[in-house]
């Protein structure tokens, strides 16, 4: 018998429950055609990228030598890309962020990945808060941490700041925040963040080291709340920030975003270089370089991103008036509506009698609760809505 990590085998065939639904999504769909299935399963963007990212890809390939197109950059991307999204942010934020802020990554997960690696320590704890996307155990036990997850606030998915006090104790290396979150949607209020570095600042100098805020933020440009999105890093300094260009460019299949290691970070040129050993070591050096220089030219765009406000309104209006619980989502492209039984694995399995895929709250964290990925055309919300009408009947939501 071949000796193999086990823990290994174990994530490689105990899919996520996000690729399951969707494997079974495709699979039906070939049974009984794309047109009878609605798949609400995956966070993969139905809007196409910008205009301007087709031109740059044309412009690139036309004019620049493939050698350096198509060639290994420096292992923490190209300094003239890394010069160009420094420059993006600091417009956007106010900011003075250097190019050597920024180590670039395949998507936000290369970057967690990272960063993780970079911080953690055998037995290093982190927190997080329900609900939380999947992976984040993954990459934080693939770190050699742990994972503590703090209960949600299903009210308004904010942080219930009581469970978190309870929860930071001197063992925590570091806190995971994901605003606009995956899977609700909700947008961490200015008052939340506050609170939150506040609550840091304290315990980093009552403990005697610093507890590390590290935020992603692949859905940062999607939200429809009128004030401004908090920039994290303004409010605290021992902030890392994950990003992906998977969302808010619609390229996911591309893979591309970056570390932010902002110069207030506490000795930021060891932590910059924590990170860039740890792209090393993971085998994450050198992000792709054509999306690389596509995101140089791109940095501040985004995709068409009004249709996801328009499907939310739909979905959220219709679900609410069929008797189904919501937490208003101001960003991101999910809904998650309680469940009208405890048991939403059970809840998921009904609709799928319907050709309805969702996601259950508990692999996020949240029992009783359901994802929807509203990022699909439109008119399968449309379509979709008897369905989630019918469910609604069969348990007497709608009498």
């Amino acid at each position: 018998m071949i000796q193999l990590s086990q823990r290994m085998v174990a994530l490689g065939t105990d899919r996520s429950e996000i690729r399951e639904a969707y494997a079974f999504a495709q699979m039906r769909a070939a049974e009984v055609g794309a047109e009878k299935v609605d798949d609400f399963s995956i966070g993969n963007p139905s809007v196409p990228a910008p205009a301007t990212v087709a031109e740059a890809v044309h412009q690139l390939v036309d004019t620049v030598d493939p050698i350096k197109l198509h060639g290994y950059t420096p292992a923490q991307g190209d300094a003239a890309v890394r010069q160009a999204l420094a420059e993006d942010l600091n417009r956007r934020y106010g900011t003075k962020y250097p190019a050597d802020s920024l180590y670039l990554t395949a998507g936000a997960a290369g970057a967690l990945s990272c960063v993780l690696a970079a911080l953690g320590c055998p037995g290093d704890e982190f927190l997080t808060f329900a609900p939380y996307f999947p992976e984040y155990k993954v990459f934080v036990e693939s770190a050699g941490g742990t994972l503590t997850v703090v209960p949600a606030n299903i009210e308004d998915f904010q942080i219930d700041f009581a469970a978190f006090s309870a929860a930071l104790t001197p063992a925590v290396k570091g806190v995971l925040i994901n605003s606009p979150n995956n899977p609700t949607g909700v947008v961490y209020s200015e008052e939340t963040i506050r609170r939150l570095a506040e609550t840091l600042t304290e315990k980093s100098r009552e403990y005697g080291h610093p507890i590390w805020l590290i935020s992603d933020e692949p859905y940062r440009e999607i939200v429809y709340q009128t004030q401004p999105l908090p920039w994290v890093p303004s409010w605290y300094d021992n902030t890392l920030v994950c990003y992906s260009y998977s969302k808010s460019l619609s390229l996911p299949g591309q893979r591309i975003g970056y570390v932010l290691v902002p110069p207030q970070v506490q000795e930021a040129e060891l932590v910059y270089a924590a990170v860039c050993g740890a792209g090393r070591a993971l085998g994450y050096v050198c992000a792709p370089s054509l999306f690389q220089l596509v995101a140089a030219q791109c940095a501040g765009q985004t995709a068409e991103l009004a249709v996801y406000r328009r499907n939310r309104d739909l979905l959220l209006d219709a679900l609410r008036e069929m008797g189904y619980t919501c937490a208003q989502p101001d960003g991101a492209f999910y809904l998650f509506p309680r469940t009208p039984e405890p048991d939403a694995a059970a809840f998921c399995q009904r609709a799928r009698k319907y050709d309805l895929i969702l996601v259950s709250g508990d692999s996020f964290g949240c029992p009783g609760h359901v994802r929807i990925s509203y990022c699909v055309p439109t008119e399968q919300i449309q379509r979709a809505l008897p369905k989630f009408q019918a469910l609604a009947k069969e348990y007497g939501l709608i009498k």
